[in-house]
């Protein structure tokens, strides 16, 4: 039995051993993924870290990973727009549509004769296949598309996106909307630039909303307007929201009962600001819809039409609640 005993303590020596050098790798292993996962690794850039998993790098809703090439192409999808004349709109639209069609690649084939960044098809006249494999080409083919068809700049961008390319997947584009609108900014296209034009960047129905709000800028204040010609301040929220899809109260003090409260540092574009006479909701008086950069869209008062402007002011500071409310989402007790 004692004879057993140097034995037993050499064999757990070497596993402690054993262990540590195992433990050591993995913190070597570690750090070089670490590293990888902030620099980008082999030149890709990241919009978000870290990446996503292994093989799901270019994920909608996740941290997108662009490699060298995809963010060549996506440069020349934004200058051709811009040569054009598009707006930073149209440039949005196209870039989460060439990142549904191909992940911002140059395919050489794809479904049928498809072909290139927005898999056009030389049999439906796009084209010659070498003409649609040249990125400039390919993009100036979809905004020359996309801006002749009537009231594409009010439309949701998977609308948009499918009005042009009549894809068998009509929803697929939606998915990319926060994606492209982080490309495009630091493509750049600043966020103060994109908000100066009424957030456009604004995803989803509280992009529809936007759209529709845009659109009736410098018509008349009525107090009860509702639109389609006078708005009041509840009015133009109303109607902005109900074109998205969601259904809002009549009046601005009951608005403010109708969604998620988000501190008001949080909002986001089309989120509802309120200002009181009381600070709290018993007290609300005046509605507007939130386009970030600290700006608003409003119906403001008798002889002021429907407006854009910047948040600031004694008004401001002395009745602007400290909240926002997201329409569409669960709404909370308010005080």
């Amino acid at each position: 039995m004692a004879s057993s005993r140097p034995g037993r303590r050499l064999l757990g020596f070497l596993v402690v051993v054993a262990v540590g050098v195992m433990l050591l790798f993995a913190a070597v292993i570690g750090a070089m993924v670490t590293e990888q996962a902030l620099t980008g690794g082999g030149g890709c850039v990241s919009a978000l870290a870290p990446p996503a998993p292994s093989g799901q790098q270019n994920a909608p809703g996740r941290s997108v990973m662009w490699s060298p090439e995809q963010q060549q192409n996506a440069q020349v999808i934004a200058d051709v727009g811009r040569r054009m004349g598009a707006p930073d709109r149209a440039v949005w639209i196209a870039l989460a549509t060439a990142m549904q069609e191909s992940t911002l690649k140059n395919l050489p084939d794809g479904h049928a004769d498809s072909v290139g960044l927005f898999q056009q098809r030389p049999s439906q006249g796009w084209g010659s296949p070498d003409q649609l494999q040249d990125p400039a080409y390919a993009a100036q083919q979809f905004y020359s598309h996309l801006l002749d068809v009537q009231g594409w700049e009010t439309m949701p961008l998977t609308q948009a996106a499918q009005t042009v390319q009549r894809s068998a997947f009509p929803d697929a584009y939606a998915k990319w909307e926060q994606t492209a609108a982080d490309l495009l900014s630091r493509l750049g296209a600043g966020v103060s630039s994109l908000l100066c034009e009424g957030a456009e960047l604004a995803s989803g129905v509280a992009g529809a909303a936007l759209d529709f709000a845009k659109a009736q800028l410098g018509k008349p204040y009525l107090w009860g307007g509702t639109g389609p010609d006078k708005f009041d301040c509840s009015g133009l929220t109303l109607r902005a929201w109900q074109s998205a899809g969601v259904q809002l109260p009549r009046t601005s003090r009951e608005q403010a009962r109708a969604g998620q409260r988000i501190p008001r540092e949080q909002a986001q574009p089309g989120d509802l600001l309120f200002w009181s006479s009381n600070g709290s909701v018993s007290g609300v008086h005046h509605v507007a819809l939130y386009l970030g950069n600290n700006q608003i869209r409003e119906a403001p008062q008798t002889g002021v039409p429907v407006r854009d402007r910047q948040l600031g002011g004694a008004y401001d500071e002395r009745e602007l609640l400290p909240y926002a409310i997201r329409p569409g989402t669960a709404a909370q007790a308010a005080p």
